[in-house]
């Protein structure tokens, strides 16, 4: 398992919040020095619990503004790691979970518009491992916002 004491919690807390801040801006707010804060985030790389660091973009602004998420239903019993491989080669295929329920696995499609998403459709519904699809489209964003640790909900555990 992936433990975090108070310290290492509010480091990731402030770098989901803006991960480019500097070692000494986060120390000030954490209590350490930058070479301290440095090393800290060093072992979050290290142990997984940070993945990286990127830029997020808005789909939309790339021309990829259509999205669904889609039930796949699979031939059989496909497992997670050959549904991925079959996934993975489809470049609207944003995201894909495994689920309970009826569903194999969950897909998440972006696209440049709907005629793109129908294409996108076609393709994964012609997947040898596919037996069905059931799909959503979505039509306006609600509410979206990245993981950021609670320090009370981890103290507990």
């Amino acid at each position: 398992m992936l433990r975090m004491d108070s310290i290492d919690q509010r480091i990731v807390s402030c770098l989901v919040s803006d991960a480019r801040s500097s070692y000494a801006e986060i120390g000030g707010v954490v209590g350490l020095s930058a070479p301290a804060v440095k090393r800290r985030v060093d072992k979050l790389l290290e142990r997984g619990v940070l993945r990286g660091f990127t830029a997020v973009v808005d789909p939309e602004a790339l021309g990829w503004g259509t999205e669904a998420f889609v039930e796949v239903h699979c031939r059989g019993n496909v497992v997670p790691a050959r549904i991925t491989a079959t996934l993975e080669p489809l470049t609207e295929v944003v995201a894909a979970y495994t689920v309970s329920g009826a569903a194999d696995a969950i897909v998440h499609l972006r696209a440049a518009d709907i005629h793109h998403l129908e294409t996108a459709l076609e393709h994964l519904r012609a997947l040898d491992i596919v037996d069905r699809t059931v799909s959503t489209v979505v039509l306006s964003t609600l509410l979206e916002r990245p993981p950021i640790p609670d320090n009370d909900s981890l103290a507990s555990r």
